[in-house]
């Protein structure tokens, strides 16, 4: 009797295990967008890594890249840490002069650049086609699966961008200590042809590139 017992537990926790990593398993699936279109994000685990003070050991920069995607999971994560909403008050991950949050969050994908939409925690087709060349001068960001733009919007050409480029380097640390916590690759630029770059997205004057960021594994 107490040996059935034990099968019958055996199989009950066997069960439960293959249904929880059922679960979980496509949050880990490497993404491929095969179609240009909104792609719903996770909502960030919040659970994940390691501790701060470890992930600060870590972290660093790198310049070489694999060539696979992100999985869903590891792509919902850096948005939400590079510029989400983390209260209900409309707050973000990152400090901002005067609560103005002047920095727009682009994703740049193998299939196109999508516009992230820290509301809705999503990314929201922008511009289909391969645009990874414009994001930087160094050949690693024409393979590698992510390259993060940081571009601020102003009145006119002339506004003072000074508060969008102080918060530019709390987005980035924001990621660094991500990737630093999970394992992933990643530099932060400001080596970019602002000119092609803006006009490849046909971005109006009154628009700055501020910062750009790579991630991969």
């Amino acid at each position: 009797m107490k040996h059935i017992l034990f099968v019958l537990s055996l199989m009950l926790v066997t069960l439960v295990s293959a249904q929880t990593n059922s679960r979980v398993k496509p949050t880990n699936v490497l993404l491929a967008p095969d179609v240009f279109d909104t792609i719903k994000l996770l909502k960030p685990d919040t659970l994940s890594g390691k501790p701060l003070m470890q992930a600060i050991s870590r972290r660093k920069s790198d310049r070489q890249f694999d060539l696979r995607n992100l999985s869903l999971r590891h792509l919902s994560d850096i948005l939400w840490v590079a510029n989400g909403i983390n209260r209900p008050n409309g707050k973000r991950t990152v400090a901002s002069a005067v609560g103005l949050y002047p920095l727009q969050t682009f994703a740049v994908l193998a299939n196109g650049i999508y516009f992230y939409n820290p509301k809705k925690h999503q990314l929201e087709p922008f511009l289909k086609g391969d645009f990874r060349r414009f994001t930087g001068t160094q050949t690693f960001v024409e393979t590698a699966p992510l390259n993060l733009l940081f571009i601020a919007k102003g009145k006119t050409a002339t506004d003072n961008f000074n508060n969008a480029m102080l918060d530019s380097g709390y987005c980035g640390q924001n990621v660094y200590l991500y990737c630093a916590s999970e394992g992933l690759r990643c530099v932060v630029r400001a080596s970019v042809n602002e000119a092609e770059l803006l006009k490849a997205m046909n971005l109006s004057s009154n628009y700055k590139f501020i910062l750009a960021q790579t991630v991969g594994y």
